[in-house]
């Protein structure tokens, strides 16, 4: 498992990155005439800004982040610092390739699910 360690810089910019994505997740869902017409770009976001809250989690806890390509990796790191922040993390990963990269559209269940994730990651970044 490949780590970095981090300090009040990286969380304060992972923090920002996080609120960013999170932010503009929501704005699409606010704009569209339907959630399923941008459900894929909403997840592919929410997926962004689950990771840069799940940096931020580990970088106060664990004073590191994950560092790599394998999901598996990250959400084991985040588990050391937050039990309930890696299966939040996990719901995500796991829409990951679905959202960005499959020809199949998300659905509104998972789409539901990802945004539940994504904001109960921000929830617990912005209290450490």
């Amino acid at each position: 498992m490949s780590t970095r360690q981090a300090d009040a810089g990286v969380r304060a910019g992972r923090l920002a990155k996080a609120t960013q994505f999170a932010a503009v997740a929501h704005d699409v869902l606010d704009l569209a005439d339907e959630a399923q017409d941008v459900a894929d770009a909403f997840v592919t976001l929410a997926v962004h800004a689950g990771i840069a809250a799940a940096d931020v989690i580990c970088s106060a806890r664990l004073g590191s982040y994950h560092q790599g390509e394998r999901h598996e990796d990250a959400i084991a790191h985040l588990r050391k610092a937050d039990e309930g922040a890696a299966k939040a993390l996990s719901v995500l990963l796991g829409m990951k390739t679905l959202a960005g990269y499959s020809y199949t559209p998300v659905s509104g269940e998972k789409r539901v699910k990802a945004e539940r994730a994504m904001d109960a990651l921000l929830a617990i970044a912005n209290a450490v």
